[in-house]
């Protein structure tokens, strides 16, 4: 059972059968219907959540009412809140909903610090996932910045070859920072090529 999410995060450090033994038995297990919202807006965030199955989108309203996604989490993904209300001890600005029948393995703020106290080896590799995070927001920042819209639709399918069968277009879009209209045009104009 908790073989997906041991090899995970044994892939930044090398753990001993009984400090995984720990970490496994502080996860909570949870089954999620599709267009559940696991976070809103204004709430504290006192979870982090490693995707087994399913999809997840985590997104923010901006100040015209649209919503921005800042994430689409899959398979073998960490979600939450950890920018600023896990860590800064606020009120979330985004919210976290399934956008599909989710399979998730859960833990507390609480629980994190019983595992770093037992099997002190998890702070290391919880330091190695914040810092592969915030490379990916970088990257991401970079590319919003300096590519064009069809670079980042075409860098999206490369990275998530699967994804644009189980995501809606409009979700696809808003991660990219552009209008569904923009991105059924570059795909009209790719799928002519």
């Amino acid at each position: 059972m908790y073989s997906q999410i041991n090899k995970n995060i044994s892939r930044y450090v090398t753990f001993e059968k009984e400090e995984l033994d720990i970490f496994d038995s502080l996860l909570e297990y949870k089954k999620i219907p599709k267009k559940t919202i696991l976070l809103h807006e204004g709430e504290k965030c006192n979870f982090e959540a490693f995707v087994i199955k399913g999809c997840v989108r985590k997104y923010y309203i901006d100040s015209n009412g649209l919503e921005v996604i800042l994430q689409l989490a899959i398979e073998n993904a960490w979600v939450g809140d950890i920018s600023f209300s896990i860590y800064e001890n606020s009120l979330s600005d985004v919210f976290i909903e399934t956008l599909e029948d989710c399979e998730f393995f859960m833990f507390s703020t609480e629980s994190k610090e019983v595992l770093f106290t037992k099997a002190p080896r998890f702070e290391r590799a919880f330091r190695i996932l914040m810092q592969r995070n915030l490379a990916v927001t970088q990257k991401r920042l970079f590319n919003t910045i300096s590519k064009t819209a069809t670079d980042k639709y075409l860098e999206f399918l490369d990275k998530y070859p699967t994804l644009s069968q189980r995501v809606a277009q409009h979700y696809i879009a808003s991660y990219l920072g552009i209008s569904a209209e923009f991105l059924s045009k570059i795909r009209t104009k790719l799928a002519k090529k």
